[in-house]
């Protein structure tokens, strides 16, 4: 059943299969395509930072950082480029190769674009991977990051289309495929992928799946993130406190396994949630796949394993940090910027 090579014609019906197949025997071929792909046991440290903190207008029934959650998370301005970069420099010193930067609004303001084409181009010169997720961007504004050398957007679609609307009704599935498009289009490095854990069910974690995996173009980068339920907020509310806020390790595993296996060539994020998780269920991530973590103590806003855990656990695996790829020169867009 191995095939190493990227598709875009996968069924429904295929993804589900993938899922009911014995768990060693999806693990073997999660592990065997991996192998084919990537180098074995190499797993790239990622940090994410908040830029933007709070007050943000969508109402996405995960996050803290919406203006409609009851949190007591304060809404902040946009950091300085100055903060951002030595932000960057200590996540560089601890072994990150790979730098994000995440921005709590609904879509980016035209006034705020210089500011940002900074920090990707400083980010940059620093030697890493640049990622950002600001929320829907415009054509121009995609082609103003596209400029600036930024290598990844990030904008996840979250779960099925038949289950988003229980879950954000400010913006809809479409409205991020948009994105996904206008980010594609641009050149840029898509990063879309969604989060274990709302409520869904398994036919909904092959539909999400399988709506990436039948883009024109597979994402780059495809995060999977465990939910962290956060009180105060449209689901943390739901589940706190209730055995559902714990996720079932092996059906989290099972994600990450298909993910690989349907998205042969895509780097895929083992992204929030690992606070929770056991070594060994991350170590099975590791197995089934997953080639990127998110380092440090902090998650945008949440609790993270951070370094020390992680080496620990990398020295346990027999795993080694991925070596950051040289970045190529940007093309610098500050006249494109300048004429928005």
């Amino acid at each position: 059943m191995t095939n190493a090579t990227a598709r875009n014609d996968w069924t429904r019906a295929e993804i589900a299969a993938l899922f009911d197949l014995p768990f060693a025997d999806l693990m073997f071929e999660a592990q065997t395509i991996h192998r084919a792909n990537f180098p074995r046991n190499e797993v790239q440290l990622s940090t994410l930072l908040s830029i933007k903190t709070g007050g943000c207008p969508e109402d996405c029934g995960y996050c803290n950082q919406s203006a409609s959650a009851e949190s007591g998370l304060k809404a902040e301005k946009l950091m300085s480029v100055q903060a951002v970069m030595q932000a960057a420099a200590q996540a560089k010193d601890a072994g990150s190769s790979r730098f994000c930067m995440g921005a709590a609004w609904r879509n980016p303001k035209e006034r705020d674009m210089p500011a940002i084409v900074q920090m990707v181009q400083g980010v940059r010169q620093m030697g890493m991977e640049t990622c950002m997720t600001l929320g829907m961007l415009s054509e121009s504004q995609a082609k103003v990051l596209a400029d600036a050398g930024l290598d990844y957007y990030n904008h996840n679609i979250d779960t099925s289309p038949e289950h988003y609307e229980k879950v954000i009704t400010t913006r809809t599935f479409d409205d991020r495929l948009e994105t996904l498009e206008n980010v594609r289009n641009s050149g840029i490095n898509v990063c879309s992928g969604g989060i274990v854990g709302m409520g869904e069910t398994r036919e909904d974690r092959v539909g999400f799946l399988h709506a990436l995996a039948v883009l024109p173009t597979h994402p780059q980068s495809v995060p999977i993130n465990a939910l962290v339920p956060v009180k105060g907020t449209v689901l943390g509310n739901m589940l706190a406190d209730t055995p559902l806020a714990k996720i079932d390790e092996i059906e989290f595993v099972r994600t990450v396994a298909v993910a690989r296996i349907v998205m042969p060539e895509s780097m895929v994020r083992l992204s929030a949630g690992r606070e929770s998780m056991s070594d060994a269920c991350q170590a099975l991530c590791f197995m089934a796949g997953a080639n990127s973590i998110f380092t440090g103590d902090k998650l945008l806003t949440t609790a993270n394993a951070g370094d020390n855990a992680d080496a620990a656990l990398f020295a346990k695996l027999g795993v080694v940090p991925m070596q950051a790829p040289e970045p190529v020169e940007p093309k610098v867009a500050m006249e494109a910027v300048a004429a928005e």
